[in-house]
């Protein structure tokens, strides 16, 4: 058993993330696993200076002991997200290779937009994918004139994913209703849907406990 205890340093370590931790601490000692703290830290426009020291002390304090993480080590790091970005990017590349991710070049405003359209029109909000379908020619285009741009997940149409959840039990949902997330922001940093899900396959993470 590995599991992760993976805060945003945001801010302090507050009740509710304290309440996740002593979960997935007491899951891995009774399975005689492993306990990792794990630092997401893409959002550096909302980092709290001292968030980090301060969730680490008052985790030991309590006697929380992680056994991998920031001033720990371990086999599977590093274990800030921000000093993962060169993966990240690789296996981002990886998706545009496969056809499974594609470039997305507009504005916030428009983005805005399409929401508020969506909204008045009693539709779902969510991307509407109209960046999926450009030419190989006019993304490389849109990339050498320089146009800011994000890197989307391409989530295939008209399918079902089927998975069991060890406490809601067997979760069918439909693809047209998942959005096509951002994974690569436009500053480069990760999205957490692209970070988390690589760092807990390259970390080894047998159960997620949020």
């Amino acid at each position: 058993v590995r599991v992760r205890f993976a805060p945003s340093p945001t801010g302090y370590l507050h009740v509710g993330g304290l309440r996740t931790a002593l979960f997935n601490y007491l899951f891995a000692k009774h399975n005689k696993g492993k306990f990792i703290l794990r630092v997401e830290d893409t959002d550096q426009t909302r980092k709290v200076e001292g968030a980090i020291e301060n969730m680490i002390d008052t985790l030991n304090k309590l006697g929380l002991d992680i056994d991998e993480g920031p001033f720990k080590g371990g086999d599977y790091g590093p274990y800030y997200q921000s000093q993962r970005l060169d993966i990240y990017k690789k296996y981002c590349d990886e998706l545009l290779e496969k056809g499974m991710a594609y470039y997305a070049f507009e504005t916030p405003e428009e983005l805005e937009e399409m929401r508020k359209l969506q909204q008045i029109e009693g539709r779902q909000t969510m991307y509407d994918r109209r960046a999926r379908d450009f030419t190989p020619e006019e993304v490389k285009e849109k990339l050498d004139s320089g146009i800011p741009h994000v890197i989307r997940l391409k989530v295939p149409l008209g399918e079902e994913i089927i998975f069991e959840d060890l406490i809601r039990g067997n979760i069918k949902i439909e693809t047209n209703i998942i959005d096509d997330q951002v994974l690569l922001k436009a500053d480069g940093f990760p999205t957490y849907h692209l970070a988390n899900v690589i760092d807990d396959h390259l970390m080894a993470i047998t159960h997620i406990i949020r």
